[in-house]
């Protein structure tokens, strides 16, 4: 979906479970991609984060990522 914002993350990840709790919350849009069952989404993670899988790695609709960001960021990145 044009203009969604992408979380990727894993099923065991305390972290992910936290911000897509908030987002929810907040009626803030995402696509979940578990980085687990799709290597290609792995690997533009291990990109995104100099090598390593960090989840959660949300990609915005302007291309830019932020790796394990507070929901305060994700509401500053989305309004700018």
């Amino acid at each position: 979906m044009p203009g969604t914002v992408t979380m990727y993350s894993t099923t065991w990840c305390g972290y992910c479970r936290r911000l897509k709790g908030q987002m929810d919350r907040e009626g803030i849009a995402y696509a979940e991609i578990n980085i687990e069952q799709d290597p290609e989404s792995a690997a533009f993670v291990e990109k995104a984060n100099g090598g390593n899988q960090t989840v959660p790695t949300v990609l915005f609709p302007d291309g830019s990522t932020l790796t394990n960001p507070s929901l305060a960021q994700v509401k500053q990145k989305l309004a700018a």
